[in-house]
């Protein structure tokens, strides 16, 4: 994926974030911190990082896909300024449990 066209990378001790940015829109990928490091602000980093990047590579928005009940995330997204732009019913299916809703959560970055 990293050789894709608009692809990046932000990593730290704690984790990491993959995001693409196309056309003027970032998209994060993948927002990960290792569980030992949560709660103590990596993730907010991490996500800081991915809209600086964005930001220096010509994203004027960002844009992202989240589980509804991965509260935690979800309250990230939200405390960062990420707002709810629509909802994909039963969009996760995991191979045991109800499937899950994602949120598709929106930012402007400039």
């Amino acid at each position: 994926m990293l050789a894709s066209s608009g692809v990046f990378l932000q990593s730290s001790d704690a984790g990491f974030v993959l995001g693409r940015e196309i056309a003027g829109e970032a998209e994060l990928l993948t927002l990960a911190v290792d569980p030992a490091l949560q709660r103590q602000g990596n993730g907010r980093a991490l996500l800081a990082g991915f809209e600086a990047e964005a930001t220096k590579r010509g994203a004027t928005d960002a844009f992202l896909e989240v589980a509804d009940n991965n509260t935690a995330a979800c309250a990230l997204y939200r405390a960062a300024g990420y707002t709810e732009s629509g909802r994909r019913p039963a969009y996760y299916r995991p191979p045991t449990g109800p499937k899950t809703a994602a949120i598709i959560m929106r930012k402007r970055l400039i």
